[in-house]
């Protein structure tokens, strides 16, 4: 895809984004560039190299899963904007 061929005002209403005709232009020129390194980087000869999630291995990333104490329920409740009968009170999302 060219850098012509972005439609950032398309893209900006898909994304209910109201975007001014400077904020257009300027979002226009910046795809331009991230796109422009995009093909630099096609250029690379990646024979024999592996595809990788990291630049470096990474392994027991993660923290020993410890018990440990929990909020009381009414620690939990004490910043609810609405709790009634020891619970939080949403409002109702589905009819």
């Amino acid at each position: 895809m060219a850098a012509s061929d972005l439609d950032v005002a398309y893209v900006a209403e898909l994304a209910r984004l109201k975007l001014t005709g400077e904020e257009t232009a300027l979002f226009q020129r910046q795809l331009a560039q991230v796109l422009a390194h995009a093909a630099k980087l096609q250029e690379l000869n990646l024979e024999g190299v592996e595809p990788a999630a990291h630049a470096v291995p990474a392994t027991n990333v993660f923290r020993a899963d410890e018990p440990r104490l929990s909020l009381t329920q009414e620690e939990a409740l004490r910043n609810a904007p609405r709790a009634v009968n020891d619970l939080f009170l949403v409002t109702k999302v589905l009819e």
